[in-house]
């Protein structure tokens, strides 16, 4: 980034910054999020605020380097190594999946979202790579259709994280994935999550690697991003928090996952894209930089300027969009309404109107372990706050507002 460039865009208030701090240390304070690391920059300006425990009950602080699952926030970014694929042309948008994944190969889709599952008709036409990218290939996780034999299915054959079978290897994964009918016509309709698993199963496919191994290799160390990946070292297990699920009724803190022990403390039998990744705020910082800056960390070129435009602009068609529109701001039980985005790019949203304080092209995601990330070209804003308190009740989705709101409040030019 330029000099010129870095001053134009160094301009938060100190009072708007401290209205940040105030707020975040509100949510603390008042013993609905335990602890949390918030991170926001902007030019050549970087704050972090690190604020409370790293247990409901106390304890130790939290700080700058502890390390978070990622959950949703996952997918925008283990979406980068298709783009890398499709930069060096190892994949095409419009290729068939067939050659990679032959399990989806003559696909069988339901009549109706609601009917038996061998109430179907053939698919139309074969599964594309772009399909797979932009979600939509005709499977996925869609909150309108809960109780329905498919969505049932979904859930009982572990093809979901933990939703309650722990998700297999990927190759008996795509068997169960290969086995089911579509819910929807290849390239007709968002859904959202199966896709981003898929992705890493078929990045793994396409390079001979394991999906974590590529994404090291490529992405990971290339941006110094040290502490990501797809379980927490021994020697590391100790800056992971618990990750609670209050209860819906009584807000009483419930342990969803303890650090030691528990999911992310071994390497897991499916990698998934979808939201298995562990991080920091830094190494969250340092990718979210690169694709503001067009696909470049320092000196070294990481992404194609074009493969990052693609995947940061909105590829839903009108009709798509008003679905994933609908889905979201209807179902305000399970998003507590975060869903004022509009448009979905390659593993991520990016907003297409605006619905709050955020402008247009902003582009990130949120996580259901209560982890919010998003960068926006417009202010040159990237924002990532961080905690491990899941949204089974809204005080995480309402801290995501309110850290937004005061971020680009906080703006000075």
């Amino acid at each position: 980034m330029s000099i010129a460039l870095a001053d134009q865009y160094s301009g938060f208030s100190k009072t708007g910054l401290q209205r940040v701090r105030d707020v975040l240390t509100r949510y603390v304070e008042s013993g609905k999020i335990p602890g949390l690391v918030a991170l926001v920059s902007r030019g050549e300006e970087t704050h972090v605020e690190a604020l409370g425990t790293m247990r409901h009950e106390g304890g130790e602080p939290m700080r700058r380097d502890t390390i978070f699952r990622m959950a949703s926030t996952s997918k925008p970014v283990a979406i980068s190594a298709a783009m890398i694929l499709l930069d060096e042309c190892r994949l095409r948008l419009d290729d068939l999946v067939d050659p990679w994944l032959p399990e989806l190969a003559d696909r069988q889709v339901l009549k109706r979202i609601d009917g038996p599952l061998d109430d179907t008709v053939p698919a139309r036409r074969p599964i594309t790579v772009r399909d797979v990218l932009t979600s939509t290939f005709g499977l996925g996780m869609d909150m309108t259709s809960l109780g329905t034999p498919i969505m049932n299915t979904v859930f009982e054959q572990g093809l979901t994280p933990n939703l309650p079978e722990p998700m297999p290897e990927p190759d008996e994964w795509m068997r169960r994935l290969g086995a089911l009918p579509l819910m929807h016509q290849p390239g007709e309709r968002w859904q959202y999550h199966i896709a981003s698993d898929l992705l890493g199963v078929l990045v793994a496919r396409v390079t001979g690697q394991s999906y974590e191994t590529f994404l090291r290799e490529r992405i990971f160390d290339p941006l110094g991003m040290k502490d990501t990946g797809f379980h927490v070292p021994a020697d590391k297990i100790d800056r992971l928090p618990p990750l609670y699920a209050p209860d819906p009724q009584t807000g009483e803190f419930h342990v969803w996952d303890e650090a030691e022990g528990g999911r992310h403390s071994a390497p897991p039998a499916f990698q998934g894209g979808g939201g298995g990744l562990n991080s920091t705020a830094d190494d969250y910082h340092a990718y979210f930089r690169m694709l503001l800056n067009g696909g470049i960390h320092g000196s070294e070129r990481i992404l194609s300027r074009a493969a990052v435009e693609l995947m940061t602009t909105n590829r839903l068609a009108p009709e798509q969009q008003a679905a994933r529109h609908a889905m979201a701001v209807n179902n305000v039980h399970v998003s507590f309404g975060q869903g004022q985005h509009g448009g979905w790019g390659f593993g991520m949203a990016v907003r297409t109107y605006r619905g709050d304080y955020a402008p247009i092209g902003q582009f990130g995601w949120d996580g259901g372990s209560g982890t919010s990330t998003y960068a926006d070209p417009e202010t040159q804003i990237t924002g990532i706050l961080l905690t491990q308190v899941g949204t089974s009740v809204p005080d995480p989705a309402r801290l995501f507002h309110d850290f937004w709101t005061t971020v680009y409040q906080a703006i000075d030019d």
